[in-house]
């Protein structure tokens, strides 16, 4: 698959008042945001699965993206070969809601840690207008087994969308390069913010009430 033949990464995202861009060291440590999280691109190298500690605290807001209104509108979902949770969705099935897309992969320790937000926004707003699609993109075999995306989702308690993306289409789709990445689309569908990683809680949730208005 062409994913696996590319080079597994692991980026520092240095904070807020961290002086310098912090140089690379030998174990392929690079600096490309401002933000305090780590995150994880897909590789070839099953050994070098485990990422850096993420840094505490929460990641500044300007090292979010957060978009104009005038920006592109969510992806469709691709080449999805089962939906669980939920019968078959389209972006256009979204329209009217506030849409939160996360990209994650159950084994991948940053998006263990980022799930609980997604679940507790998942029920405390869900009521209010916002949808959470959980697209699960593996990177290893038995990441791909249903059954085991099934004990997942039952281990972390998540009931809303999980389309499996075992392709990569909507990978590919949303020009996605890393585990945990959320997007953020308003009640028309377009894109106004997405963040890399872990952390940004604060910044990600005051976003969903400001969409949902």
């Amino acid at each position: 698959m062409e994913l696996s033949r590319r080079r597994r990464q692991l980026l520092l995202y240095l904070g807020l008042g961290v002086a310098g861009a912090g140089a690379a060291t030998a174990l392929g440590v690079a600096a490309k945001r401002s933000i305090s999280d780590t995150a994880i691109a897909p590789s070839d190298a099953a050994s070098n699965r485990s990422p850096l500690e993420a840094a505490s605290g929460e990641a500044a807001a300007s090292g979010d993206s957060a978009v104009a209104a005038s920006s592109k509108g969510l992806p469709e979902f691709q080449g999805i070969s089962q939906w669980l949770n939920s019968a078959p969705l389209t972006v256009g099935d979204l329209k009217g809601s506030v849409v939160l897309v996360q990209f994650w992969t159950f084994a991948c320790i940053n998006c263990q840690r980022t799930l609980p937000y997604i679940v507790q926004w998942h029920q405390r707003y869900a009521d209010k207008g916002l949808k959470v699609i959980g697209i699960h993109t593996p990177e290893f075999a038995f990441e791909r087994d249903l059954n085991n995306v099934k004990q997942a989702l039952q281990k972390h308690n998540i009931t809303y969308p999980v389309p499996i993306d075992n392709e990569f289409k909507t990978w590919r789709a949303y020009s996605n390069e890393y585990w945990p990445h959320l997007f953020l689309a308003d009640r028309q569908g377009l894109v106004r913010y997405d963040h890399i990683g872990e952390g940004a809680y604060d910044t990600t949730e005051q976003t969903i009430r400001k969409l949902l208005g």
